[in-house]
């Protein structure tokens, strides 16, 4: 029996059902999975799962994906049973998108699938590996955690027999391509426009609001930031006065909780505000009118744009420079580094398979390849093993 008509009667729900739901429900601005401009190596269509969800089950079960849970957000992963991970803030990134995109009436697979996937290709010990990464990589092409993840998608998972990477759609794919001046069409001759979609304009946004608050939250809970050093800020003031009107009772370990859930709270808000606005100022009905803009739609208030980028420049004062911080992420960097070097002069400690791609790809791109891929705990299992040698 046909899956569309059994769908009918037994009341499952058939992929062209849920196309149907999203054409009915979703505004005229959104990317609706039927109108994909579809992968680059052709497939057939799934019975029971629209193309934005397919991309995210394949995202969910690649080795990349499962990779993140051992790799740095910004504490060297393994110094906190509660710090984030670069797994737990994709997947916080991932419930941000879908809150807003729901609220503006946008397609939420898509909005989820970039949000899980836009740190697959980052490297290990945080950003601080990926600064070594772009100085080990300097005089060969550089490194870029964005573009990274591209590559993870498009060639390095390699499970399926036919193609290599994962196949993604191209809205997933254009969604990892951030911080582009220009992004080029999937069809060659198109013009290459401004902005991607109001999904990955989401996912871009909600990966800021959690490494605000949860970068915040983990400082809190690892004892560097001071009462007082947190007053200093705006974003920080304001959410703590407002929990304390709620909660006048309410003291550590609970209240920065729940100044921390505010921030959220109050960042989501805006954007979604500040966001339907921007849209219906822009008068877009369709997802080409989106890309056309000259600047992206998915915004925060004026107000928030401006406490954001003081919460950023205090985060970097104050977190990501701190001692504890950096002088321990120094160090994993310097393993990183000999780990470049020693694979560089002896390639065959790739391994066959990674080895196999030194042809095409080249030395450096290969090598740089492999160790973005590792976890923390490897890179520093391969470092030992190689000073001993």
């Amino acid at each position: 029996m046909a899956a569309p008509r059994f769908a009918e009667r037994s009341g499952y729900k058939s992929r062209e059902r849920m196309e149907a739901d999203e054409r009915r429900a979703l505004g005229p601005f959104a990317q609706k999975s039927s109108d994909s401009r579809g992968r680059k190596y052709p497939e057939s269509s799934h019975a029971y799962r629209t193309e934005f969800q397919r991309d995210r089950a394949r995202i969910i079960h690649s080795r990349a994906f499962r990779r993140l849970e051992y790799k740095t957000q910004v504490f060297l992963n393994g110094t906190g049973d509660h710090l984030r991970t670069r797994l737990t803030h994709s997947i916080e990134v991932a419930s941000i998108s879908r809150t807003i995109a729901r609220a503006l009436s946008l397609n939420e697979d898509l909005a989820e699938a970039i949000a899980l996937a836009h740190d697959l290709g980052h490297s290990p010990f945080g950003h601080s590996g990926e600064e070594m990464l772009a100085e080990c990589m300097r005089d060969h092409g550089g490194f870029d955690h964005n573009r990274q993840s591209l590559r993870v998608v498009e060639l390095l998972e390699n499970v399926y027999p036919n193609f290599p990477g994962l196949n993604l759609t191209f809205e997933v794919r254009e969604g990892l391509r951030k911080h582009q001046a220009f992004y080029d069409p999937p069809t060659p001759g198109e013009e290459k426009y401004c902005c991607p979609s109001l999904e990955a304009q989401i996912a871009n946004l909600a990966d800021e609001i959690t490494y605000y608050s949860h970068d915040l939250d983990d400082a809190v809970d690892f004892e560097i930031l001071s009462a007082a050093q947190l007053e200093e800020n705006q974003v920080w003031r304001q959410s703590h006065h407002a929990v304390l009107v709620r909660y006048p009772d309410t003291r550590e370990p609970d209240l920065h909780k729940l100044i921390i859930r505010d921030i959220i709270d109050v960042q989501v808000q805006d954007v979604i505000v500040a966001s339907a606005q921007s849209i219906a100022d822009a008068g877009v009905q369709s997802t080409n009118e989106v890309r056309r803009q000259p600047m992206p739609l998915i915004r925060y208030s004026d107000e928030l744009l401006e406490a954001n980028r003081a919460l950023r420049k205090f985060l970097y004062k104050n977190v990501y420079y701190h001692p504890r911080v950096a002088d321990v992420n120094q160090r994993a960097c310097e393993m990183l580094r000999k780990v470049f070097e020693a694979y560089a002069v002896d390639p065959a400690q790739l391994g066959e398979a990674a080895s196999k791609r030194i042809e095409v790809e080249g030395l450096h791109r290969t090598v740089c390849d492999y160790i973005a891929g590792m976890t923390d705990r490897y890179l520093i299992e391969e470092h030992a093993r190689i000073i001993t040698l």
